[in-house]
């Protein structure tokens, strides 16, 4: 298999090659807004490559960090969908790409009657390590032997503990554009942790990509050409939603998913989609007499944690499962009821959890006074939401 450089080097090569001029063949046709397209310069949209639209999902007030920012397309597009109440944050690995970005952003600040935008230099995978931050550090630390080497090492990890290139629970929303499928596969499950990490509690990822029907075999890996080209790097549909769920998120949902293939390559297909996920299930499970009710169309849903709603029933759930699902993608779909007399619920009682259980309707019948009516064994850390 290739190494991990040759990928690197093709991959860092190839898009610094494409600020510089325009290469179709990087991605494939979006259609972007065209409202938000007048204030961007055409050098801007002519060199950006991408396979779909996060910032469709973006919303006023937002900190938003694009990944893999580019030539800043979408984040140009992010800072007027935010307005100047939110901000918007591109990180990118390649000089020439950010030289395009930063050099634009006066003009689309200028056009649209304010700055929110800015331009950072780091690897998606790892957004500690402010590479410019470390660069210039590293001009007073010279590496001319092999005992040097533990000492730059010393100084990447002091820069992202002091100095961080995006700080933990920081950002609203998580974006990028055809990029994740970059990244090498052994360092892809560190790139997802690291979406969950900068998200603050409550806020989610929202990514387009490339993702294969199938797994991609080894001889199509070892060809850098492919990897650049988005090809090579594609997860399986399942694995791109499976990284989601092993780093934590909850409300994994295909928001876009194009049914006609962006290329077929040794029979394999390759599509664009966006996925969005959500960042909230971290926290103890209190009981607070809560109950809701899956309101349809299924016979019953099953939600990340295993909980099982069945149409129409009363289900007890814990306060976080609650306000959960009150928020995201699941609002729509539940009534919720509150207790009766929440009085009773003061203190951090543990939820007794386990799925398929049912709230008996008098707790949340006015004048209800006795204990909820849950009859399950206490919920273990690790064993429940």
């Amino acid at each position: 298999m290739s190494s991990k450089s040759t990928v690197r080097s093709e991959v860092e090569n190839r898009y610094a090659s494409a600020a510089r001029a325009q290469e179709a063949a990087l991605c494939c046709p979006v259609e972007y807004d065209r409202k938000w397209l007048e204030a961007i310069p055409d050098e801007v949209i002519e060199k950006d490559y991408g396979c779909g639209d996060p910032s469709k999902w973006l919303k006023p007030g937002e900190t938003v960090l694009d990944l893999g920012s580019g030539t800043g397309k979408i984040c140009f597009i992010a800072s007027q969908v935010v307005g100047p109440e939110g901000r918007v944050i591109g990180v990118d690995m390649t000089d020439d790409m950010l030289e395009v970005a930063r050099r634009n952003a006066p003009i689309v600040a200028e056009r649209i009657g304010f700055s929110n935008t800015e331009f950072r230099k780091g690897r998606i995978q790892d957004l500690r390590l402010d590479l410019e931050a470390f660069d210039a550090a590293m001009a007073n630390l010279p590496a001319n032997a092999a005992r040097d080497y533990l000492a730059i090492e010393d100084l990447a990890a002091d820069l992202r503990t002091k100095q961080p290139l995006v700080a933990d629970d920081s950002i609203d929303v998580v974006v990028s554009n055809c990029v994740l499928n970059l990244v090498e596969a052994e360092e892809k499950p560190r790139l997802f942790q690291e979406l969950f990490r900068v998200l603050k509690n409550g806020g989610r990822a929202v990514i387009s990509d490339i993702v294969a029907d199938e797994p991609v075999p080894p001889h199509l890996q070892d060809d850098p050409t492919l990897w650049s080209g988005c090809i090579s790097g594609a997860m399986t549909e399942q694995g791109f939603l499976k990284a989601f769920e092993d780093a934590g998120f909850h409300g994994v949902e295909l928001v876009k998913f194009e049914s006609e293939p962006w290329q077929t390559v040794e029979g394999i297909e390759f599509r664009s989609v966006t996925v969005q996920a959500w960042k909230g299930k971290i926290g103890p499970c209190y009981e607070k007499g809560q109950a809701v009710i899956y309101l349809g169309p299924y016979a019953d849903v099953r939600d990340d944690d295993g909980h099982r709603y069945s149409r129409g029933e009363r289900m007890a759930v814990c306060d976080k499962t609650f306000r959960l699902l009150q928020s995201g993608p699941y609002a729509r779909d539940f009534a919720f009821l509150h207790p009766a007399a929440p009085g009773r619920f003061e203190d951090d009682q543990p939820f007794r959890c386990q799925a398929d259980v049912r709230r008996h309707p008098s707790d949340t019948k006015a004048g209800a006074d006795t204990p909820a009516r849950v009859e399950v064994s206490e919920c273990r850390d690790g064993q429940c939401c």
